[in-house]
């Protein structure tokens, strides 16, 4: 299986969401991962959101790059937040290819807590989005080779 990271700032939200639709989208493919570059704890509206579609992301944690620096090498690494992206080059020993995948941060979300669920969803849609294009594109390129 491949092992794919997916990195963001703090792990609480964006590259949980990601780790969490490759497991249940990847067809046992793929070895889903992700860290921040901090771990700030999982966002409850990350939960929430997530259960909304199906997925239990409740026994994920929020986990720090340093965990996997080093001791792990990825066939992808996808970076979800521009802030992770200014770190990109710590990972590049540990990842073969590294893709860039940026999505608002929905923590940082203004407003009422039903303005903040809609922006998590929107992101959470978003993301689930680009995994399913992105497992079609790579699909399609294992057929050509």
């Amino acid at each position: 299986m491949k092992k794919i990271l997916f990195l963001c700032t703090g792990n609480s939200a964006r590259s949980q969401m990601a780790e969490a639709f490759l497991r249940q989208l990847g067809g046992g493919k793929y070895e889903a991962y992700s860290a921040g570059m901090e771990a700030r704890g999982l966002h409850p509206m990350t939960v929430q959101v997530m259960a909304e579609v199906g997925i239990d992301v409740s026994g994920q944690r929020s986990k720090s790059l340093k965990e996997y620096m080093g001791r792990m090498t990825f066939e992808d690494a996808v970076i979800v937040c521009r802030k992770a992206e200014d770190d990109c080059p710590k990972l590049s020993a540990d990842a073969k290819r590294i893709h860039r995948w940026i999505f608002e941060d929905p923590v940082r979300a203004d407003g009422t807590d039903e303005e903040k669920l809609a922006r998590f969803r929107e992101v959470r849609d978003q993301i689930e989005a680009r995994i399913k294009l992105w497992l079609a594109e790579t699909e399609e390129a294992e057929r050509v080779n």
